[in-house]
């Protein structure tokens, strides 16, 4: 009896210690992603978050690992080609070359003409491959020269961790990105309007000279379906897995969100751009500083000048973040006469956690002559 007892008491316990860990298994995720912020999943092999103004980084998983990117690659794509072509809107015969390449495609044809903004919208919405091709051998004069602007393009943005061997996305050994250099470029790009009209449409179509049309629909699914999208990029190849780079606005505040290598892209890029406008807010914080908004002038026609700050500084904080915000102002005492508008009498400097931010002047807002005697001379003759 008292060994059955035993027993039963031991089968009880060993019952309860299998429970707990099967219920710690099934609920820590697989990816705890550390962050600037906080914790965020993702199976995403990459991920990135980044708010586009500030390009402060909201989330991040991997996010300097260099990885394919396959279709991703088109955004530095189209914004290279709108950068530098002067008439988007001005038909040429696409080159030979852009016939028949491999992977998606609008299926141009040898001596077809269209103009670069249809190619574009070719490039974006459906990924056409042999778009991307066209596009290059047109602005760049080659695919090799439009790659090297592509590469110049990215040193420029600050994607020091890129390398672009082609136009489209298919895979090479040194044709990579990572995460964050990913969310850099678009961030950069959605600033450009005829970039962000492009990929921001759901469906369009595009006719060549002779009178041809072509009916493109936009691939990426959350235009459809997630409130204030952007667009911007799909992507597949065996090499680089499946890959989404999302833009969404929404009261100003603009999202970058990077996934590469993920199979539920879709449900993925929505979850985090969803956390990051939950979690955040786009405070201007040039409008939390006070001073007095005049200065004493000596030897001046006014006895004080007008002064203030000139620029705004948008960035993403949380809630708890809100009371980190510093403010440390420098102002001169006075000013002599005369005064110009805009000269430089203090500063404003604006820490978040002790870490320095943004530094603002403090400029003089109006004009003010000397009070000299021959001044004073001209204003009695001007009075009588």
């Amino acid at each position: 009896m008292r060994n059955s007892l035993t027993q039963t008491v031991r089968l009880t316990l060993i019952m309860l210690l299998l429970s707990l860990l099967l219920l710690s298994a099934f609920s820590m995720p697989t990816a705890l992603v550390q962050t600037n912020a906080q914790q965020s999943y993702t199976s995403a092999k990459a991920m990135c978050v980044m708010e586009a103004g500030s390009k402060r980084v909201l989330y991040n998983k991997n996010s300097d690992a260099q990885l394919a990117m396959a279709s991703t690659t088109k955004i530095m794509t189209a914004i290279t080609a709108i950068e530098n072509y002067d008439d988007l809107d001005k038909p040429f015969t696409v080159s030979n070359k852009s016939i028949g390449i491999p992977g998606t495609s609008i299926y141009l044809r040898s001596g077809e003409k269209f103009n670069l903004r249809d190619l574009l919208y070719g490039l974006m919405l459906v990924s056409g491959n042999d778009a991307s091709v066209a596009i290059g051998e047109e602005v760049g004069g080659s695919t090799a020269n439009f790659v090297k602007m592509m590469n110049d393009t990215a040193k420029k943005i600050g994607a020091v961790n890129t390398h672009f061997d082609n136009t489209h996305g298919l895979d090479s050994k040194t044709h990579h990105t990572t995460a964050y250099d990913l969310a850099l470029i678009t961030s950069y790009a959605i600033q450009n309007p005829t970039f962000k009209e492009i990929v921001s449409t759901k469906n369009t179509k595009i006719t060549n000279s002779d009178g041809k049309t072509r009916y493109l629909k936009n691939k990426n699914k959350l235009l459809f379906s997630m409130e204030g999208c952007d667009g911007v990029k799909t992507g597949f190849t065996d090499d680089a897995g499946r890959c989404l780079v999302t833009s969404c606005t929404r009261d100003d505040m603009t999202v970058v969100a990077v996934v590469l290598n993920c199979g539920p892209m879709f449900e993925e890029c929505k979850a985090l751009t969803e956390k990051a406008f939950n979690e955040y807010q786009l405070v201007d914080l040039t409008s939390g500083y006070t001073f007095d908004k005049s200065l004493p002038v000596i030897g001046g026609r006014a006895q004080s000048v007008k002064i203030g700050t000139k620029g705004s500084y948008l960035y993403p904080l949380r809630s708890d973040e809100l009371s980190k915000v510093r403010y440390n102002v420098r102002l001169d005492e006075s000013v002599d006469a005369p005064v110009e508008s805009g000269r430089v009498v203090g500063e404003v400097e604006i820490f978040i956690d002790n870490d320095l931010h943004f530094a603002e002047k403090i400029y003089t807002m109006e004009n003010v002559r000397r009070n000299s005697i021959w001044e004073k001379f001209f204003d009695l003759i001007e009075q009588w």
